[in-house]
């Protein structure tokens, strides 16, 4: 479920339960959803408000252990997702206490593996984790993120993730929907002297995939780049999407279809063959293994091996 993981920023995936329901715009293609709705599990979809969740069996929740006992044994620390298919902050009632709990006493069981919980409800975080609660002590492996897509997302919810602890916090900015400046986020929290010191330390970007895929402007990719570089926060840049530019893939765009952001920034779905459109961006379709993942000529794959600078540093540098 799966034990190695295909997605580049992670080496595991573990989900200890399955289900999920549509809470922003990054999920209205959600891969989860079309995986359950193949039917490969049972017959009835886990996913919508009114879906149960299933827990996953035994056998699966022992992996984890398995995957710290190899880590160990190699003196590598590995990384584990959690969960692909549903959302360990989700308050669905059908999810037991009980399971919230055997997945802490798992993630405090593995020292050797770092926990990345991702979620799309970091206000959900405070009020789910385990009583009494020390990260330092208990849970020094666990990476707390969020999923940002787009502006109002990131100044709705990064505040949220930053008000809680954790070893490393991330943000998922999968699909990217927009141009983000964090920074208007970070001033925000600046409000609160409590939080000066907290950081952000990982930024991972990507397009979306999958038949309904909606482009990504290079442009806000950079963006985010130059600001993670700015701020000595680590940049991963996932992947392109269905939809990618022209610069690095050669005769794969051949006969592609293609389409163009407008001088806005704004999509304008198909154009003509001219392409002496000043200022527009052409992007092809060519899905997603040969869009690739090279942004400006490189892969970026940055780890959080260093902390970030402090929000009362970035804002000073502002000033």
């Amino acid at each position: 479920m799966a034990e190695n993981s295909n997605i580049e920023w992670t080496d595991h995936t573990f989900n200890p339960w399955i289900g999920c329901q549509k809470v922003g715009p990054g999920c209205d293609n959600c891969y989860a959803e079309t995986w359950d709705a193949r039917g490969l599990q049972q017959s009835e979809s886990r996913w919508g408000p009114h879906a149960i969740r299933t827990r996953t069996s035994a056998a699966n929740w022992r992996k984890p252990l398995a995957w710290d006992r190899a880590a160990a044994a190699e003196g590598i620390r590995k990384r584990v997702f959690c969960a692909s298919l549903a959302d360990v902050f989700d308050n669905h009632p059908s999810i037991q206490q009980e399971w919230r709990d055997d997945l802490w006493a798992l993630i405090e069981a593995t020292p050797h593996l770092d926990w990345m919980l991702l979620t799309k409800r970091p206000s959900n975080i405070a009020n789910m984790l385990p009583v009494p609660f020390d990260f330092d002590k208990q849970y020094p492996n666990v990476w707390l993120g969020c999923t940002v897509v787009n502006q109002a997302e990131a100044d709705r919810d990064i505040p949220k993730l930053l008000a809680v602890d954790a070893a490393v916090r991330f943000l998922s900015m999968e699909p990217l929907q927009g141009p983000v400046d964090l920074t208007q986020s970070v001033r925000g929290i600046l409000r609160y002297p409590e939080y000066v010191n907290i950081k952000l330390q990982l930024v991972i970007v990507g397009g979306e995939s999958g038949p309904k895929a909606r482009p990504m402007h290079p442009d806000w990719v950079r963006g985010l780049r130059d600001q993670c570089s700015k701020y000595h926060v680590a940049f991963h840049f996932k992947q392109w999407g269905e939809w990618g530019p022209c610069d690095h893939m050669g005769d794969e765009i051949d006969g592609a279809p293609f389409g163009c952001f407008n001088d806005a920034g704004e999509w304008c779905g198909k154009v003509s063959e001219d392409f002496a459109n000043a200022g527009r961006q052409i992007m092809f379709r060519v899905g997603k293994k040969a869009a690739g993942r090279t942004l400006d000529g490189r892969t970026w794959d940055e780890t959080p091996t260093h902390l970030s600078t402090s929000e009362a540093e970035l804002l000073g540098d502002e000033k």
